[in-house]
């Protein structure tokens, strides 16, 4: 479903549910149990529904889809112009579409490719110095799917803004760290109310 999809992130919104949630379950992310995280029957019906599948179709085996190239896909989308939107806005930008539509909202030149989602940020504070510095912009692509080691905008729920952090992938644990070695709880461990709302793909300084 992933693969037709496109992106975990993509099936997720198709689903209305959470993208960190679907990409914890395809890593096997273990629970405060120690067990990996599972599709449970609510969350399978809704994946099939959104994907115009029978009902049941995740419990049978399928051949892979060999004709259907995301990669390819994502490579060929050219976007030039990302809206430049504020922290508190990525937890609205990542699940509603239509809450997307702004008047006079600044945009900056996205110099790579990226997907149709796609958004900029101002970093703010030195959370993540010495990598990103007060002031500087980054793009973020909520499609991508998160690897290790990789920069990502999340949202703690609860909190009014979304943080940047560097994304730990350890014994099936996943982590976010803050760079800046002096940063109070430098280390925190991505739980059921952290989401993942875009993977870094570029950043620069105007000058």
């Amino acid at each position: 479903l992933i693969t037709e999809a496109g992106s975990a992130a993509k099936l997720a919104r198709r689903a209305n549910t959470s993208a960190s949630y679907v990409s914890q379950v395809r890593n096997q992310l273990l629970s405060t149990t120690g067990t990996p995280r599972t599709v449970g029957n609510d969350l399978a019906e809704r994946l099939e529904h959104s994907m115009g599948k029978s009902s049941g179709w995740m419990d049978e085996d399928h051949d892979d889809v060999a004709s259907i190239n995301p990669i390819k896909e994502y490579a060929s989308s050219a976007c030039a112009l990302l809206p430049l939107i504020s922290w508190e806005q990525v937890p609205r930008w990542s699940k509603v579409e239509e809450g997307r539509i702004q008047y006079r909202i600044e945009r900056l030149p996205c110099p790579i490719q990226c997907g149709e989602s796609s958004f900029a940020l101002a970093v703010q504070g030195s959370s993540m110095e010495p990598k990103f510095h007060n002031g500087e912009f980054i793009f973020a692509d909520p499609d991508l799917e998160p690897r290790h080691g990789q920069y990502v905008v999340v949202h703690d729920k609860g909190a009014e803004e979304a943080m940047l952090r560097q994304l730990i992938i350890d014994a099936g644990r996943h982590y976010l760290q803050a760079l800046n070695p002096d940063w109070p709880l430098r280390i925190i461990e991505v739980t059921e109310t952290i989401t993942v709302c875009g993977v870094v793909i570029f950043r620069g300084e105007a000058v």
